[in-house]
């Protein structure tokens, strides 16, 4: 593993399209050792997942870490809620954030952190309308013409 560099397992590309990402925290994951392996290989999906609430505690809902084929019968399900490990504050204030404010928590990259440790990068979000979406991509088509007539230009 190269020095200082995080190793991705998955991304959310269609979450900065989908929302508008005000802020971004890391956070732990309690998994098991299959789920360890199996993200290792590089196989895991959090495009439909998203954080919430059970308990008190946060969780990371939906997200697809499919099984461990040599693991038999000591497997993970693949879809099970997984505890998010945070600083009780840092907990608090995302809670109240959903409680009280709207905001969705949406997971932007699932990593191994230089040290081995698995860990997921979740954004605190806001919905985007249908003319927010329109309006973005009509912004970066025009950065980019622009890009294009400087090029052409120089």
């Amino acid at each position: 593993m190269e020095e200082g560099a995080d190793t991705l397992v998955a991304q959310n590309r269609k979450a900065r399209h989908n929302y508008f990402i005000e802020d971004s925290l890391e956070a732990g994951l309690v998994l098991t050792g299959t789920e360890v392996k199996s993200l290792r290989q590089g196989r895991a999906s959090i495009v439909e997942a998203y954080a919430g609430e059970q308990g008190g505690q946060l969780y990371l809902l939906n997200a697809n870490i499919p099984i461990y084929e040599a693991a038999n019968r000591f497997n993970h399900e693949p879809k099970r809620p997984r505890k998010l490990l945070l600083h009780r504050r840092q907990r608090d204030r995302l809670l109240g954030l959903i409680r009280r404010q709207g905001y969705t928590l949406v997971p932007l990259r699932l990593y191994f952190n230089p040290r081995g440790i698995a860990k997921v990068e979740v954004g605190i979000a806001r919905g985007k309308r249908k003319i927010d979406k329109r309006q973005t991509e009509k912004q970066r088509d025009w950065s980019r013409e622009k890009a294009r007539l400087m090029r052409e230009k120089s």
